[in-house]
């Protein structure tokens, strides 16, 4: 490859991103005489063969992706001259989601719902192909200019994360902190892990911060199992509790009491960002509140780690209105009063101190017992069964 070119059509110029495992350039593809992006794989994993297949595997399929909200995968191969593995790219001008976070800090709810509407239509159709992403994170989302959101990097996650020489023994791929508690401890992806990111990506948008901070997979892991992150309404005023629990249920720790779809969970979050309530889970975990959980050490060097479930949250409530309490309001100092009229009464009737003079003048405590006290009682449990109906 020589320092400008590659593949002898591709013309290299700014660098827009990197990371461990890749580079991202912008390029003008000198035959359909277009902008495009264009992603180098580290040298390194041009080395491995398997991973290599597998790349161009995955690849293929992320091509076969055509949505209006998934950046579009135009070609891929390796270059002659290098040996280094490539994938050409839609080139999408504007702002990821990382770099609109960075610079608003916390998104309105009206602009974080929009932009997760859209990385929803394009998630739910890769699933329905039968893409997961198993990468969902803010730099993932990319913005357009005119407000178009496209999911970026369909493929890459899971050629990394099958077994070669090149993956560490007990390592889990992807951005740690968007990663579902199946994924840290192990157990592999699924659509309903995507969900799970998508959820965090989210929750960062409207509060500023993730679900959980972690230091390590490891540490992830325990603090999802034996943590409840605080609600969306409880760090942000404008967030509705049906906004904030829309949210959490895709935060849910096990899988199928998540969303069983990335359209469903577009639809909760415009539902509740409108203030109504999301629908329950479609089916119900059968794995007890306090049951014992035994969570895979990342490193594979430790033995296994029992913690204890967290409870699940309870659903919001809405505010009754005041003409629907008043009846309540009643009620609720009727039986009380009730209660300390039958002491009273009973008191009178067990024993009554009068005062009384007597013929030298000296003040007497009299007893008076009332023989009707079984009858007054009778009575008084009669009215407050009457007022408490």
């Amino acid at each position: 490859m020589s320092e400008r070119v590659l593949a002898e059509r591709y013309e290299l110029g700014e660098r827009l991103g990197s990371g461990g495992m890749s580079t991202v350039l912008l390029a003008t593809d000198r035959r359909l005489e277009r902008k495009v992006a264009i992603k180098l794989l580290a040298e390194h994993l041009a080395d491995d063969a398997q991973f290599v297949t597998r790349f161009r595997r995955e690849a293929l399929s992320a091509a076969r992706l055509v949505h209006p909200n998934i950046v579009q995968v135009y070609d891929f191969g390796e270059d002659n001259d290098s040996g280094r593995q490539y994938i050409v790219m839609e080139y999408v001008e504007g702002s990821s989601g990382a770099e609109i976070l960075s610079s608003e800090g916390t998104l309105a709810v009206s602009e974080a719902v929009g932009i997760l509407a859209q990385a929803c239509r394009g998630l739910d159709y890769a699933h329905r192909s039968g893409v997961i992403h198993r990468d969902v994170k803010p730099g993932n989302l990319l913005r357009s200019r005119d407000g178009v959101v496209k999911l970026a990097d369909f493929g890459i996650a899971k050629a990394l994360s099958e077994e070669s020489s090149i993956t560490q023994v007990g390592s889990v791929l992807g951005t740690a902190a968007y990663l579902s508690p199946e994924q840290a401890s192990g157990q592999g992806s699924n659509p309903r892990s995507d969900i799970y990111a998508l959820g965090v990506v989210c929750y960062q948008f409207l509060s500023g911060r993730l679900p959980y901070e972690a230091q390590s997979i490891t540490e992830l892991a325990l603090k999802q199992q034996r943590e409840a992150p605080p609600l969306l309404n409880e760090l942000n005023p404008d967030v509705s509790p049906e906004l904030a629990a829309a949210v959490d249920r895709a935060l849910e720790l096990e899988p199928e009491a998540r969303y069983e779809t990335a359209e469903e969970l577009r639809v909760a979050l415009a539902d509740g960002a409108r203030g109504v309530a999301p629908a329950t889970a479609a089916t119900s975990v059968s794995t007890p509140r306090t049951a014992a959980t035994t969570i895979s050490q990342a490193t594979g060097d430790q033995p296994a780690t029992t913690v204890q479930r967290r409870e699940p949250r309870p659903a919001p409530q809405r505010a009754v209105p005041d003409a629907v309490q008043a009846p309540r309001r009643k009620r609720g100092w009727v039986a009380p009063t009730i209660v300390l009229l039958i002491a009273l009464a009973l008191g009178a009737a067990a024993l009554v101190y009068v005062t009384g003079s007597s013929s030298n003048g000296d003040v007497r405590l009299r007893r008076v017992v009332y023989q009707q006290v079984d009858q007054t009682a009778t009575q008084m449990q009669q009215l407050i069964r009457q007022n408490t109906k």
